[in-house]
């Protein structure tokens, strides 16, 4: 992966004549903060973290810590490398599927099992993601839309290993003797899981990896003149995500204690892009703050009685796309860094 010269595309200047420059990231501004202001922010998020459960049923809790990880390697994917995938329920479903298997099966403790569903996902990457990397625009996301129905198809018709429509039931949730059955202190037992998959994710955006992705979606062209394997760096970023994908999604069966074949279903990749939007697009934290505001509203209004559930979800998503172009938290972010902008001067 050593490329043959080591200027970096994302840091490269505007050649004369050439197109404006993109505006400088959500990521990029809020790193460009002074520190006390990001050491508040990640302290804050900490405390919300705890708290969570306590200000909500325990099991909204866990579904937005577990769509939390998930959008956040959609956006890695889609905000930081440029590709849109409709394919990445087959890593999220797949991990579940695995999770479910090697807890029920095998009575290994949860968070081994969470861990070998993450790694056959990112297994199930890599042939997926060296076909689809070297597609581009719609063309990608068709591709993984297509495989991921295939993994669909297998999962309903291997109904001995899976269950079929009837899915895994009774996944248990083993840890050294504790007794998590409650919803509560299962959250505290999954949260370090979440953390470390969100750790992870803000180092691959902050390394000079994630660099040179930020280069590849920005100017592909550019990127490979300067001697990088674009396709390469692509695939590696396609199996991280799936890798973080499929840590959402095993917490998610075992936050379930059962998989159904919905976890598979192309829907529901297009709820985690629908997250990723909400919360702001290339802003990795926005995946966070979409989880939050999208699990909630759809436990609220299902409390409520109210069946149409996708009209309201729906609505408020192209409510955001017209009116807040950069997601709730990009433009939170973006109107705080002109503020303190303004304040410099």
């Amino acid at each position: 992966m050593t490329p043959t010269s080591t200027t970096d595309p994302a840091a490269q200047p505007r050649a004369a004549g050439s197109a404006p420059a993109r505006p400088r990231s959500v990521t990029a501004a809020v790193g460009a903060a002074p520190a006390w202001v990001r050491y508040a922010l990640l302290a804050l998020g900490l405390v919300v973290a705890l708290y969570l459960p306590n200000g909500l049923y325990p099991t909204v809790a866990v579904d937005i810590l577990c769509w939390s990880l998930f959008a956040v390697a959609v956006d890695l994917l889609l905000g930081f490398t440029g590709l849109m995938s409709f394919g990445h329920a087959a890593f999220w479903g797949a991990s579940a599927y695995a999770t479910g298997l090697v807890a029920t099966r095998a009575g290994a403790p949860f968070p081994v099992a969470v861990l070998a569903g993450a790694v056959l996902a990112a297994l199930l990457a890599v042939p997926i993601g060296y076909l689809a990397v070297r597609r581009t625009g719609i063309y990608f996301a068709m591709v993984t839309l297509a495989f991921a129905q295939m993994v669909y198809y297998v999962a309903n018709e291997w109904s001995s290993l899976t269950g079929g429509e009837n899915g895994l039931q009774g996944v248990p949730r083993e840890l050294a003797g504790l007794d998590l059955s409650d919803e509560y202190y299962f959250y505290y037992a999954a949260l370090p899981i979440v953390l470390l998959g969100l750790f992870a994710a803000w180092r691959i955006v902050h390394s000079p990896f994630g660099r040179v992705l930020v280069g590849i979606r920005d100017n592909p062209a550019r990127a490979r003149a300067l001697g990088y394997p674009v396709h390469r760096y692509k695939l590696i970023a396609f199996v991280l995500s799936a890798f973080l994908a499929g840590l959402g999604g095993g917490l998610f069966a075992i936050g379930h204690m059962f998989v159904s074949l919905d976890v598979l279903h192309w829907t529901t990749s297009g709820k985690a892009v629908i997250v990723v939007v909400l919360g702001g697009i290339g802003t990795l934290w926005g995946g966070l703050v979409g989880a939050a505001i999208l699990v909630r509203l759809e436990d609220w209004l299902s409390f409520s009685g109210f069946e149409s559930v996708g009209l309201v979800t729906g609505g408020i998503f192209v409510l955001v796309v017209l009116l807040f172009r950069r997601g709730v938290w990009g433009t939170v972010a973006a109107l705080a860094n002109r503020w303190w902008s303004g304040r410099r001067k």
